[in-house]
């Protein structure tokens, strides 16, 4: 096609032929005229609004159409690009879901912007998906940190199970810092805590009480020497005791009676045994007599069970220079050391199940945890020590256990 400049004299006569000539299309008169149709169209467009007959626009203003004709254009070609926005963003949407099905939400919206951003754009992608496109190039620039710090977490996470795997899986975050403290690791809780969140690592968790404690409402009771002060200014004053159970394959049970020292926290003594008669509680007291070589003056605290109220246990505190104390009658309060003891040697040493598979296994499991926890086993409210490096550390006596009868 011929492109030649027009007069504006031959532009209004064309007007003026299309505007005579009601019903013929814009078309037909371009092909009378030789004109393109495109330009005809504007031509008469700007006729049209010249004369008032339409509002400018910009979309009729530049086609050239009859006022009826270039509005409806308009709103078609709006109502498409909004169907196209709207199809992409169900697309985008539908992309990012998998990247939405765990971890961090906005670092995850993130990724994805990273992902597709060749596809969609950033902008787009931020608009679609609600987040700050300055967060998303924050995020973007930081990549190198983020990647040494995930980087030295997994090497820690790696420590943290190694100290795990040392301890049955028994430790929580606290016990594990102490422990890579004292192999030269600078670690705080709150770090290690992270961490164990974020790789899964997690220590066992109390299991469910059942009572062991049977009263004799006949049986003479001692005073109440402790009142819940779990403290004792040395060691081999104050010793609080208890009988916890140990259950074994189907409907089985053994037995443990502890003493534990309420200044290092020390199991004094102990003894397991298949039945819960007053000799298993005089065994436990006989083998802190021999830990310490002497109980003489000190206090021995306990719940109200038959145990601990019968007249035999009475003449072996006697013989031994003992003082007995007695919690209030229901009171697990009033014996919380002791409680807590049994339940920390239960969640640790079963693991999660309910039961021991046989009695060889919950003595042996028993002996072991039972030494590890005087020798090993790091304690809060010790500093993180364990009851004999603590005795060790701030009394200088001799770090051994005499074993139980």
């Amino acid at each position: 096609m011929v492109f030649r400049n027009y007069s504006d004299e031959f532009r209004t006569e064309a007007v003026e032929l299309y505007r005579s000539r009601p019903g013929v299309s814009i078309a037909q008169v371009a092909e009378d005229l030789g004109v393109d149709d495109e330009t005809m169209r504007r031509w008469v467009r700007a006729d049209q609004q010249r004369r008032g007959e339409i509002p400018a626009g910009p979309v009729a203003a530049a086609a050239g159409l009859p006022p009826v004709a270039g509005a409806v254009e308009e709103e078609n070609a709006a109502l498409r690009r909004r169907v196209r926005e709207l199809e992409e963003e169900r697309d985008i949407l539908r992309k990012a879901a998998k990247y939405f099905a765990g971890g961090d939400a906005l670092v995850n919206r993130f990724q994805f912007v990273a992902d597709h951003q060749a596809r969609f754009g950033v902008k787009r992608l931020c608009q679609v998906l609600q987040i700050a496109r300055s967060s998303f190039y924050y995020w973007r620039a930081t990549a190198g940190h983020r990647a040494a710090r995930e980087a030295a977490d997994a090497a820690l996470a790696t420590r943290i199970r190694a100290v795990q795997a040392r301890h049955d899986g028994t430790y929580g975050a606290p016990r594990i810092t102490a422990e890579l403290q004292d192999g030269g690791l600078a670690v705080n809780r709150k770090k290690v805590a992270r961490v164990m969140r974020a790789h899964r690592i997690a220590g066992l968790r109390l299991r469910r009480r059942v009572q062991t404690t049977i009263t004799d409402p006949a049986a003479v009771k001692a005073p109440d020497l402790i009142s819940r002060d779990f403290t004792a200014p040395a060691i081999n004053q104050r010793y609080v005791g208890d009988i916890t159970y140990l259950p074994i394959g189907e409907g089985g049970f053994l037995y443990l009676a502890t003493v534990i020292d309420l200044h290092s926290r020390r199991l004094a003594g102990w003894a397991i045994a298949d039945h819960m008669r007053t000799g298993l509680v005089i065994d436990a007291l006989h083998a802190a007599r021999r830990t310490r070589s002497s109980l003489d003056g000190a206090i021995f605290h306990s719940d109200h069970g038959a145990q601990y109220t019968s007249r035999d246990f009475a003449t072996a505190c006697a013989d031994a220079g003992v003082r007995q104390s007695m919690a209030k009658i229901g009171s697990s309060a009033d014996n919380a050391l002791a409680e807590s003891f049994n339940a920390t040697f239960k969640r640790e040493t079963l693991q999660g199940r309910n039961a021991f598979t046989d009695v060889r296994e919950a003595r042996l499991a028993s002996f072991r945890w039972l030494h590890r926890y005087n020798t090993v086993r790091r304690h809060s409210r010790l500093g993180h020590q364990s009851p004999i490096n603590y005795e060790n550390n701030t009394l200088a006596t001799p770090a051994t256990l005499a074993p139980a009868a």
